[in-house]
Protein backbone atom coordinates (compact mmCIF):
# COMPACT_ATOMS: atom_id res chain seq x y z
CA UNK A 1 0.00 0.00 0.00
CA UNK A 2 1.30 3.44 -0.96
CA UNK A 3 1.01 6.37 1.50
CA UNK A 4 0.88 10.03 0.54
CA UNK A 5 3.09 11.57 3.21
CA UNK A 6 1.69 15.05 2.49
CA UNK A 7 -1.91 14.08 3.18
CA UNK A 8 -1.64 11.16 5.57
CA UNK A 9 -3.48 11.83 8.80
CA UNK A 10 -5.45 14.85 7.50
CA UNK A 11 -9.20 15.13 8.13
CA UNK A 12 -10.28 15.45 4.50
CA UNK A 13 -13.78 16.58 5.48
CA UNK A 14 -12.28 19.66 7.16
CA UNK A 15 -10.28 20.67 4.08
CA UNK A 16 -11.92 23.54 2.10
CA UNK A 17 -13.25 22.66 -1.35
CA UNK A 18 -10.82 25.07 -3.02
CA UNK A 19 -7.99 22.72 -2.03
CA UNK A 20 -9.63 19.66 -3.65
CA UNK A 21 -9.86 18.49 -7.24
CA UNK A 22 -13.34 19.37 -8.49
CA UNK A 23 -13.78 16.10 -10.30
CA UNK A 24 -12.05 13.49 -8.17
CA UNK A 25 -12.20 15.17 -4.72
CA UNK A 26 -8.49 14.47 -4.25
CA UNK A 27 -6.47 16.99 -2.25
CA UNK A 28 -4.80 19.56 -4.50
CA UNK A 29 -1.40 19.91 -2.87
CA UNK A 30 -0.09 22.60 -5.30
CA UNK A 31 -3.11 24.76 -4.44
CA UNK A 32 -2.29 24.45 -0.73
CA UNK A 33 1.34 25.36 -1.34
CA UNK A 34 0.36 28.38 -3.45
CA UNK A 35 -2.01 29.58 -0.73
CA UNK A 36 0.70 29.22 1.90
CA UNK A 37 3.14 31.17 -0.28
CA UNK A 38 0.65 34.02 -0.67
CA UNK A 39 0.00 34.09 3.07
CA UNK A 40 3.72 34.24 3.80
CA UNK A 41 4.09 37.18 1.40
CA UNK A 42 1.30 39.07 3.15
CA UNK A 43 2.80 38.45 6.56
CA UNK A 44 6.27 39.48 5.47
CA UNK A 45 4.92 42.69 3.93
CA UNK A 46 3.50 43.87 7.28
CA UNK A 47 4.84 46.72 9.45
CA UNK A 48 8.59 46.68 9.94
CA UNK A 49 10.74 48.34 12.58
CA UNK A 50 12.37 51.65 11.60
CA UNK A 51 15.95 51.64 10.38
CA UNK A 52 17.18 53.09 13.68
CA UNK A 53 15.75 53.29 17.22
CA UNK A 54 15.92 57.08 17.00
CA UNK A 55 13.13 56.94 14.42
CA UNK A 56 10.56 55.66 16.91
CA UNK A 57 7.95 58.37 17.52
CA UNK A 58 6.55 57.62 20.98
CA UNK A 59 3.54 59.47 22.38
CA UNK A 60 3.79 60.12 26.13
CA UNK A 61 1.03 62.68 26.55
CA UNK A 62 0.27 61.41 30.06
CA UNK A 63 3.38 63.24 31.30
CA UNK A 64 4.46 60.48 33.68
CA UNK A 65 7.66 59.74 31.80
CA UNK A 66 9.43 60.39 28.51
CA UNK A 67 10.73 57.98 25.84
CA UNK A 68 14.03 56.41 26.85
CA UNK A 69 16.80 56.04 24.27
CA UNK A 70 18.28 52.90 25.84
CA UNK A 71 14.88 51.22 26.07
CA UNK A 72 14.16 52.11 22.45
CA UNK A 73 17.51 50.68 21.40
CA UNK A 74 16.77 47.36 23.09
CA UNK A 75 13.26 47.16 21.65
CA UNK A 76 14.61 47.95 18.18
CA UNK A 77 17.13 45.13 18.54
CA UNK A 78 14.17 42.78 19.08
CA UNK A 79 12.62 43.95 15.81
CA UNK A 80 9.62 45.73 17.32
CA UNK A 81 7.58 47.99 15.08
CA UNK A 82 6.46 51.53 15.88
CA UNK A 83 3.04 50.26 16.94
CA UNK A 84 4.49 47.53 19.15
CA UNK A 85 6.89 49.91 20.91
CA UNK A 86 4.05 52.39 21.51
CA UNK A 87 2.08 49.55 23.09
CA UNK A 88 4.99 48.77 25.41
CA UNK A 89 5.06 52.38 26.60
CA UNK A 90 1.27 52.49 26.95
CA UNK A 91 1.29 49.33 29.07
CA UNK A 92 4.01 50.80 31.27
CA UNK A 93 1.90 53.89 31.87
CA UNK A 94 -1.23 51.84 32.50
CA UNK A 95 0.16 49.05 34.67
CA UNK A 96 3.70 49.64 35.95
CA UNK A 97 3.61 53.32 36.95
CA UNK A 98 0.55 52.92 39.21
CA UNK A 99 2.28 49.98 40.91
CA UNK A 100 5.43 52.03 41.47
CA UNK A 101 3.38 54.94 42.81
CA UNK A 102 1.60 52.62 45.23
CA UNK A 103 4.93 51.29 46.48
CA UNK A 104 6.25 54.84 46.88
CA UNK A 105 3.08 55.78 48.74
CA UNK A 106 3.46 52.80 51.07
CA UNK A 107 7.08 53.74 51.73
CA UNK A 108 6.12 57.35 52.47
CA UNK A 109 3.33 56.20 54.77
CA UNK A 110 5.77 54.01 56.70
CA UNK A 111 8.10 56.98 57.12
CA UNK A 112 5.24 59.15 58.37
CA UNK A 113 4.20 56.49 60.90
CA UNK A 114 7.80 56.25 62.16
CA UNK A 115 7.81 60.01 62.77
CA UNK A 116 4.51 59.80 64.65
CA UNK A 117 5.78 56.94 66.81
CA UNK A 118 8.79 59.05 67.76
CA UNK A 119 6.65 62.14 68.37
CA UNK A 120 4.30 60.31 70.76
CA UNK A 121 7.01 58.48 72.68
CA UNK A 122 6.99 55.03 71.16
CA UNK A 123 4.70 52.46 69.61
CA UNK A 124 2.42 52.07 72.65
CA UNK A 125 1.96 55.82 72.98
CA UNK A 126 1.18 56.20 69.29
CA UNK A 127 -1.21 53.23 69.37
CA UNK A 128 -3.27 54.87 72.13
CA UNK A 129 -3.21 58.33 70.54
CA UNK A 130 -4.21 56.98 67.15
CA UNK A 131 -7.19 55.20 68.74
CA UNK A 132 -8.28 58.43 70.43
CA UNK A 133 -7.80 60.46 67.26
CA UNK A 134 -9.89 58.04 65.22
CA UNK A 135 -12.74 58.17 67.74
CA UNK A 136 -12.55 61.96 67.97
CA UNK A 137 -12.34 62.47 64.23
CA UNK A 138 -15.27 60.18 63.47
CA UNK A 139 -17.44 62.17 65.90
CA UNK A 140 -16.41 65.68 64.89
CA UNK A 141 -15.25 65.75 61.27
CA UNK A 142 -16.62 64.76 57.85
CA UNK A 143 -15.22 61.40 56.76
CA UNK A 144 -13.26 62.80 53.81
CA UNK A 145 -11.59 65.51 55.91
CA UNK A 146 -10.66 62.92 58.53
CA UNK A 147 -9.23 60.65 55.83
CA UNK A 148 -7.14 63.45 54.33
CA UNK A 149 -5.85 64.66 57.71
CA UNK A 150 -4.95 61.09 58.65
CA UNK A 151 -2.84 60.62 55.52
CA UNK A 152 0.10 62.79 56.60
CA UNK A 153 2.25 63.55 59.63
CA UNK A 154 1.26 67.23 59.71
CA UNK A 155 -2.40 66.35 59.26
CA UNK A 156 -2.35 63.96 62.22
CA UNK A 157 -0.68 66.58 64.43
CA UNK A 158 -3.33 69.13 63.38
CA UNK A 159 -6.01 66.61 64.32
CA UNK A 160 -4.28 66.00 67.66
CA UNK A 161 -4.23 69.74 68.48
CA UNK A 162 -7.88 69.95 67.50
CA UNK A 163 -8.70 67.08 69.86
CA UNK A 164 -6.78 68.73 72.68
CA UNK A 165 -8.87 71.87 72.22
CA UNK A 166 -5.97 74.11 71.35
CA UNK A 167 -6.95 77.45 69.90
CA UNK A 168 -6.66 77.49 66.10
CA UNK A 169 -4.11 79.74 64.45
CA UNK A 170 -6.04 82.11 62.21
CA UNK A 171 -4.14 82.14 58.95
CA UNK A 172 -4.55 85.45 57.14
CA UNK A 173 -3.62 86.36 53.60
CA UNK A 174 -1.72 89.44 54.78
CA UNK A 175 0.73 87.41 56.84
CA UNK A 176 0.89 84.18 54.85
CA UNK A 177 0.64 85.41 51.29
CA UNK A 178 -2.18 82.90 50.79
CA UNK A 179 -5.92 82.65 51.20
CA UNK A 180 -6.91 83.06 54.86
CA UNK A 181 -9.16 80.64 56.75
CA UNK A 182 -11.26 80.73 59.87
CA UNK A 183 -13.83 78.26 61.18
CA UNK A 184 -16.77 80.13 59.69
CA UNK A 185 -15.09 80.13 56.29
CA UNK A 186 -14.40 76.41 56.49
CA UNK A 187 -17.98 75.69 57.51
CA UNK A 188 -19.16 77.74 54.57
CA UNK A 189 -16.90 75.76 52.23
CA UNK A 190 -18.28 72.49 53.61
CA UNK A 191 -21.81 73.67 52.76
CA UNK A 192 -20.75 74.18 49.15
CA UNK A 193 -22.20 71.47 46.82
CA UNK A 194 -18.70 70.94 45.44
CA UNK A 195 -17.81 69.59 48.89
CA UNK A 196 -20.79 67.65 50.22
CA UNK A 197 -22.47 66.63 46.95
CA UNK A 198 -19.88 66.49 44.16
CA UNK A 199 -17.00 65.66 46.52
CA UNK A 200 -14.62 67.49 44.21
CA UNK A 201 -11.15 66.15 45.21
CA UNK A 202 -9.45 69.53 44.79
CA UNK A 203 -12.11 71.31 46.84
CA UNK A 204 -12.02 68.64 49.58
CA UNK A 205 -8.24 68.97 49.69
CA UNK A 206 -8.63 72.74 50.05
CA UNK A 207 -10.91 72.26 53.08
CA UNK A 208 -8.46 69.79 54.59
CA UNK A 209 -5.57 72.18 54.06
CA UNK A 210 -7.60 74.87 55.81
CA UNK A 211 -7.91 72.68 58.92
CA UNK A 212 -4.19 71.87 58.81
CA UNK A 213 -3.25 75.53 58.61
CA UNK A 214 -5.63 76.53 61.41
CA UNK A 215 -4.29 73.85 63.75
CA UNK A 216 -0.65 74.05 62.80
CA UNK A 217 2.07 74.26 65.42
CA UNK A 218 2.56 77.82 66.74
Amino acid sequence: MTYNLLTEGLDEAAIPAKFKDAQTGAINVPAILNSYTELEKKMSSGPKPPKAPEEYCIECGHGMFEPDAEVNKRLHAKGLTQEQVQEVYDLAAEKLIPMIMDLAGDFQADREVEKLIQHFGGEEGWKEVSRQLLTFGQKTLPADVLTNLSSSYEGVLALYRMMKGQDPVMVKAESEGASGHDMNELKSMMRDPKYWKEKDPAFVAKVTEGFKKMYRDN
